[in-house]
């Protein structure tokens, strides 16, 4: 990562921290205030894709297989529906050739 991407992901968090809103403005005060010279698009981007969001929780959730979650309080119809895609996954998956079939392997 470089060091403006770096230094902005900070003053996110700090931001963050201190439950202030996350704009382009206040990360850009905090950058001039630690003597560090970042181009104005990274501070926007950070906004923008900050905005609304709860930093904390991200950091918090950060791989925790939120899509479980959402499929165990789905409907009975739903979950047959599910089931039935993810046989249909397997069967692509084991129409898909290997190396060994097409020749390579792994000590060729």
């Amino acid at each position: 990562m470089a060091t403006s991407e770096l230094a902005v992901s900070y003053a996110a968090l700090i931001l963050a921290d201190e439950q202030i809103d996350i704009t382009a403005d206040k990360l850009n005060t905090l950058l001039k205030a630690a003597s560090v010279e970042v181009e104005p698009i990274w501070t926007s981007l950070f906004a923008k894709a900050l905005e609304g969001k709860d930093v904390k929780d991200l950091l918090l959730n950060v791989g925790s297989g939120g899509g479980a979650a959402v499929a165990s309080g789905a409907t009975p119809a739903a979950g047959g529906a599910a089931a039935e895609e993810a046989k249909e996954e397997e069967k692509e998956e084991e129409k898909e050739e290997s190396d060994e079939d097409m020749g390579f392997g792994l000590f060729d």
